[in-house]
């Protein structure tokens, strides 16, 4: 055997051989395991993504809810907000609101629970409670507004979420009942489960856990649903509770006018 440069090369012994062999056959073996995987993982995914069960249930709650906040648009409602510090009621407001152009919300308050006695003791005391008071309302705004972007699921983000394989169907609800568990639809490794009922066309509700900035914050966030006399549905309350600060927020939706 020659080489390359014209030198001589001994052939290989039967036993290198065999362990050359040997080598790459382990070798191809673990390429091609390692393929198989990645093939596997792939088109679990795939099929998890192109289920037509699910995708005809995703299909009816998207539907629905494109349709009702289209509804909705025509109405005008009073929201209140309460805000509670570790079951302690610490403000109370109350918003008329409508859904605008752009199809966000539009509030303006009515009313808010009267002011508190000012805290005793010096300045710099006052100056804390104050403070701590600013921090746990603006912490309290940031939960209802987490909230109310799961309340009206998007049908854009739920059919995003869909190809991305991370929309299942949960068992249990009852009869015409649905119940879709969606992972990572506003934020990372959140989890957001949708019952639909299926003979009201209409969601009944949606519970979330959930975080703010960081998984440590975690929020909890339960809401249920209800029917007007129109047939239109609507939130009718949503329950939020930031673990870590031990603080919750309700809101509540009543008084539906036409516009």
């Amino acid at each position: 055997m020659t080489s390359v440069n014209g030198a001589k090369e001994e052939p290989l012994g039967k036993h290198e051989e065999k362990r050359m062999n040997n080598r790459l056959g382990k070798l191809s073996s673990i390429a091609l395991s390692t393929s198989a995987i990645w093939l596997l993982a792939f088109s679990a995914s795939q099929a998890k993504a192109q289920n037509p069960q699910l995708q005809e249930k995703l299909q009816e709650i998207k539907q629905a809810s494109a349709a009702n906040k289209q509804a909705l648009a025509h109405y005008t409602w009073q929201e209140q907000q309460t805000i509670s510090l570790k079951g302690e009621v610490k403000k109370t407001q109350t918003f008329q609101v409508r859904i605008g152009p752009d199809g966000k919300q539009q509030k303006t308050e009515l009313g808010a629970s009267p002011a508190a006695a000012p805290p005793s003791g010096g300045r710099l005391k006052q100056h804390i409670v104050q403070k701590k008071k600013e921090e746990y309302q603006e912490y309290g705004q940031q939960l209802a507004e987490l909230a109310k972007q799961y309340a009206s699921p998007d049908p854009q983000a739920l059919q995003q979420a869909y190809q991305q394989g991370n929309v299942s169907l949960q068992s249990g609800g009852g009869e015409g009942m649905i119940n879709l568990v969606i992972k990572s639809y506003l934020k990372p490794n959140d989890s957001m489960t949708l019952t639909f009922n299926r003979q009201a066309k209409a969601l009944q509700s949606v519970k979330v856990a959930s975080y703010l900035s960081d998984p440590s914050d975690a929020v909890n966030i339960t809401v249920q649903f209800d029917k007007l006399p129109s047939g239109v549905n609507h939130v009718a309350t949503i329950q939020v509770d930031g673990v870590s600060k031990h603080l919750g927020v309700m809101i509540q939706n009543s008084n539906y006018q036409q516009l």
